[in-house]
């Protein structure tokens, strides 16, 4: 028997990880929508494989999560996110080899295969990880050339609006909105809301008496 904890904050994705996982019935999972809850479930269930969307959960940095990995040795990580940034995927992966990678987009029998070997304790780093890995951005932001509507979102979520609050206010869709947000993250080269406003403050991009970080 295996125990997953699903840290990811979007329900379709839950939804199909806990699919495939159910799929062998002694298998466990449990879900965590926040980095407390998820806490609270790896002191009960430490020799458990963590899934997470680092990019979409509340840990707030690179450090905090290498931290609760340290703190809980036991556990498995597998990184399932639909873009993460090369420097992010290098620290992870030479930091500990408790982490492994997948990504949303990936063919559904790799996601498989990802699950599957990191529950036996291997470590499983999908081919598209590598190839992002070996092509490294710049270390500089490309922060000017943020859209004007990048920037207004940007805006909106340093303020602490969410995705569906952002799109009701802007008359658009929450995948209009998710769009610009990852390439708001791709053009800073950061993973979260909090390392993109954070990014944007220091480059002067954006008015620090305004935000909240």
């Amino acid at each position: 028997m295996n125990s997953f904890i699903l840290a990811d904050r979007q329900d379709l994705t839950r939804f199909a990880i806990e699919s495939i996982i159910r799929r062998d019935s002694r298998n466990t999972v449990y879900t965590a929508s926040d980095k407390a809850r998820l806490t609270e479930l790896l002191a009960a269930h430490e020799h458990s494989v963590v899934v997470l969307d680092y990019a979409l959960f509340d840990f707030i940095s690179e450090d905090q999560l290498l931290t609760t990995s340290e703190r809980f040795s036991e556990t498995r990580w597998l990184l399932l996110s639909d873009s993460l940034t090369p420097a992010f995927l290098s620290r992870m992966l030479y930091a500990s080899p408790a982490f492994s990678v997948v990504f949303k987009n990936s063919p559904l029998p790799e996601i498989r295969s990802a699950l599957g070997q990191t529950a036996r304790g291997a470590r499983y780093i999908s081919q598209q990880a590598m190839e992002i890995m070996l092509t490294r951005p710049a270390e500089d932001a490309d922060t000017d050339t943020l859209t004007t509507t990048e920037t207004e979102i940007l805006r909106a979520v340093a303020m602490g609006k969410t995705t569906s609050e952002i799109a009701a206010e802007r008359f658009s869709s929450i995948h209009t909105v998710n769009t610009h947000k990852k390439n708001i993250f791709r053009k800073l080269h950061v993973n979260t809301a909090y390392e993109a406003t954070k990014y944007a403050v220091r480059s002067g991009l954006v008015d620090p008496s305004e935000f909240y970080i």
